[in-house]
């Protein structure tokens, strides 16, 4: 567990601010954007000037989160210099925020901290508040509020039950701790609306939805000689069934349940050339963040994902990209 010091230093730090820009990772999911609302939660009930910035728009079903309305699309809108706290949640590599060269380049002025629970990338921030064995960066931030004696009311705890509950696939994934259990619980006591969770991040498959999960589930093959499954989406079956990519959410972690196998990868198309990429493993022997890595890209032992050019073509002995 992370030194309480980090946690005050934190809250000064925000205290002192006079303008806060609050920032996660492009494509965000359920934990970034549970994290991301939950401060502005926090700013907003401090007084605090600030503004949150995402490279792309939240999935529609997650406009139930507070605050998530006001999370910025375009860097242009941004008065970065003007800033003198940026807090970025969520992303452990720097160019995932879209803001590197900003960052990179900012004045002494300008303090940053992070807040995130997967495997350091670049090491860009002043204050590192990292807990790799956290479920989410939505439960650092309950330590955070915690640790700082912070009162949690029915905003708050919804932002961190919803984190908690997308980032460990409501409890199936192995990043599911008794302590996340007891948070979870804690978050019920303080108002969070379980149901209502579940209506907007789970059950909100179309019926084409439905049916392009069925196609990944008929594309899956096992490869015997590695132990892992795996399975494809072509842009072909994603326009045949014309589903965004928030449908797409959890396939992986869901085929991943699979017995008998060591990982799964699954593998579908972009519309710009590229091949996104998701591994997951619930064995202890085996961490998927190291093939990831290999392929440019990163994550958790158990959870790791990655970007690559090419595209996909079916062939007699299986699925190769070109």
């Amino acid at each position: 567990m992370l030194l309480i010091n980090h946690y005050l230093k934190a809250l000064h730090k925000i205290c002192k601010a006079k303008n806060i820009l609050l920032v996660t990772h492009s494509r965000p999911d359920g934990d970034a954007l549970a994290s991301i609302c939950a401060m502005m939660e926090l700013l907003s009930e401090m007084e605090k000037s600030f503004q949150a910035y995402s490279a792309d728009p939240a999935p529609a079903h997650y406009a139930f989160l507070p605050h998530v309305e006001k999370i910025i699309n375009s860097k242009k809108a941004l008065p970065f210099s003007e800033f003198d706290l940026i807090i970025v949640l969520d992303c452990g590599s720097l160019g995932r925020t879209t803001l590197s060269e900003e960052i990179s380049a900012r004045t002494p002025g300008q303090y940053v901290i992070e807040f995130d629970h997967h495997p350091k990338v670049d090491e860009y921030s002043d204050l590192e508040i990292r807990y790799l064995e956290a479920s989410s960066t939505s439960e650092i931030l309950y330590y955070f509020f915690k640790g700082n004696n912070i009162k949690f009311n029915k905003n708050l705890a919804n932002c961190v039950l919803t984190g908690i509950l997308t980032d460990t696939g409501n409890f199936l994934y192995s990043s599911t701790t008794d302590e996340t259990i007891k948070i979870a619980s804690k978050m019920l006591l303080h108002g969070a609306r379980f149901p209502v969770i579940l209506e907007h991040t789970w059950r909100n498959k179309t019926i084409n939805g439905m049916k392009i999960w069925g196609q990944a589930m008929n594309n899956l093959q096992i490869n015997r000689k590695y132990n892992i499954a795996f399975t494809v989406l072509t842009r072909e079956d994603i326009r045949r069934y014309n589903v965004s990519d928030e449908e797409l959410e959890g396939v992986a972690g869901f085929l991943s349940n699979l017995s008998d196998v060591d990982s799964l990868l699954f593998l579908r198309e972009e519309e710009n050339g590229k091949i996104k990429g998701s591994l997951r493993t619930s064995h202890q022997r085996v961490n998927v963040a190291n093939l990831a890595a290999h392929l440019g890209g990163g994550g958790h032992p158990k959870a790791s994902g990655f970007l690559m050019n090419g595209r996909l073509e079916k062939t007699q002995s299986g699925w190769q990209v070109i």
